[in-house]
């Protein structure tokens, strides 16, 4: 084994800058790694497909997680042969599990490593689970999210998926590989975010082809090492969100009953991936490797959430070409933050078509968005919006909670020229004038609850 190194330190925000990646050769084929943190236990945090280690720190939310990690370890991060940055594999030679497990152990040694706690998530767990079986003199701890050791049904195995529902996935992983449709499907929490969506995707299609990717799926997804768990000697960790639709519950909690002593731990929600609504994922690990949960920053403040979107904006991007798409928009933007800064509203982050935003008072945040009904009405864009007041955590210069879904998923709802609020916004305002009409009971996607909505009048 010999690892090489690459200097890929291209600056790719103000606030986040990419490890250097470096390449360790395993067989024929070099291996991509990446090293960040200085932290006293060594961690490897383990992808399977769709990852990317160079294309992902393209996303403040990805490189916040990483930085999460390595706030109290030493981190590796790899792609294994057949995604990402590493050598490519042919669709009729899918390296076994076993074989994937040399790609860890080069990429241990290659940094220096003597043991270190492995974080596999979705495809890679049965990869971590063999190392640990394995090499246990390697892994100090395994921490297993959102995977299984046998995903398809069998005589001893009720629990896994049929025959014909792992063809129909392996055929939508085919058709849909890297398509923003099926990354919101995978992350309901982050379906509204287009940012989130457009990088992820990204990296998805970087991460292989299509076909590759429903290749390697179809292999993993029929194979077994539910052999191994009884020979984990190590700590380990089950972390399994409670819908997650590609992997059942169920087989989170049976790796966490056939390994001996291990935790299990529910986490809500349904997302594939380590979206922000998971970063609790960091403080799980963190409080198990070293006893103590990290210290975050995080403060939590009263805020009215505006969120607004263009309606038909597809449909008129393509009828007026790129070009003239843009000069529109561009407008559509500036009309946006001119009415943002009349009524003191503070810009979060822009969503590809529409805009997040945060007030400290709901009655101006209601009027802000009937005057970007106006301004942006001048320009022939109809926009809608939706308005909620809640609790909020905020991260720097962004927004996490609950909140900030249920404005979401609320403007979602609007019609189109429409400011549509919470029954919580509508109750902050009595008595400033403004009127309302009713607009009845509404589930909210991903929320608990049903919700009375108003619309604005006026």
């Amino acid at each position: 084994m010999q690892a090489t190194q690459v200097n890929r330190r291209d600056r790719l925000s103000p606030m986040t800058e990419s490890p250097e990646t470096r390449f360790v050769a395993v067989g024929d084929a070099d291996v991509a790694y990446q090293v960040l943190g200085q932290g006293p236990l060594d961690l490897l945090y383990l992808y399977g497909m769709g990852s990317h280690i160079d294309f992902a720190w393209e996303s403040p939310a990805y490189a916040q997680f990483y930085n999460r990690l390595a706030s109290f370890s030493r981190l590796m991060m790899l792609d294994r042969r057949g995604t990402g940055s590493s050598d490519g594999v042919s669709r009729r030679a899918i390296p076994t599990w076993e074989e994937w497990t040399e790609d860890i152990v080069a990429v241990l040694h290659a940094a220096g490593s003597k043991r270190a706690a492995i974080l596999a998530a979705t495809d890679s767990g049965p990869i971590a689970i063999l190392l640990a079986a394995i090499h246990p003199e390697l892994v100090s701890a395994l921490i297993l999210f959102n995977t299984t050791a046998r995903y398809q049904e069998a005589d001893d195995y009720p629990i896994g998926a049929s025959t014909d529902a792992v063809d129909a996935l392996v055929e939508t992983i085919t058709a849909g590989w890297g398509t923003p449709e099926l990354t919101r499907l995978a992350n309901p929490s982050m379906a509204d975010d287009e940012d989130w969506v457009r990088i992820t995707s990204k990296c998805i299609r970087a991460s292989a082809t299509p076909r590759t990717a429903a290749a390697q799926f179809n292999y993993i997804l029929r194979n077994d090492v539910r052999q191994a768990l009884p020979l984990i000697q190590v700590p380990t960790l089950v972390l399994h969100v409670s819908e997650n639709i590609l992997v059942p519950i169920a087989q989170g909690r049976y790796l966490a009953e056939h390994i001996e002593g291990a935790t299990f731990v529910e986490l809500p929600g349904g997302d594939s991936t380590t979206t922000p609504e998971l970063y609790v994922i960091a403080d799980e690990v963190a409080e198990f490797l070293t006893g103590e949960r990290p210290m975050v920053d995080i403060d939590r403040v009263l805020t009215t959430v505006l969120f607004t979107d263009i309606v038909g904006s597809t449909e008129q991007a393509a009828s007026l070409g790129d070009h003239r798409w843009r000069s529109l928009l561009d407008a559509h933007d500036g009309a946006v933050r001119e009415q943002l800064r009349r009524f003191r509203g503070r810009e979060i982050k822009t969503t590809g078509d529409g805009f997040l935003a945060a007030f400290d008072g709901p009655a101006r945040a209601i009027r802000c968005a009937q005057a970007i009904g106006t301004a942006t009405e001048r320009l022939g864009l109809d926009v809608r919006a939706g308005l909620h007041t809640g609790e909020c955590e905020v991260r720097g210069d962004d927004l996490g909670g609950l909140a900030v879904h249920i404005a979401a998923r609320i403007g979602t709802l609007a019609d189109s020229g429409e400011t549509l609020v919470s029954g919580t916004v509508k109750d902050l305002v009595v008595g400033s004038g403004i009127e309302f009409t009713e607009r009845g009971e509404r589930d909210l996607k991903g929320v608990p609850g049903s919700w009375k909505l108003f619309a604005v009048e006026g």
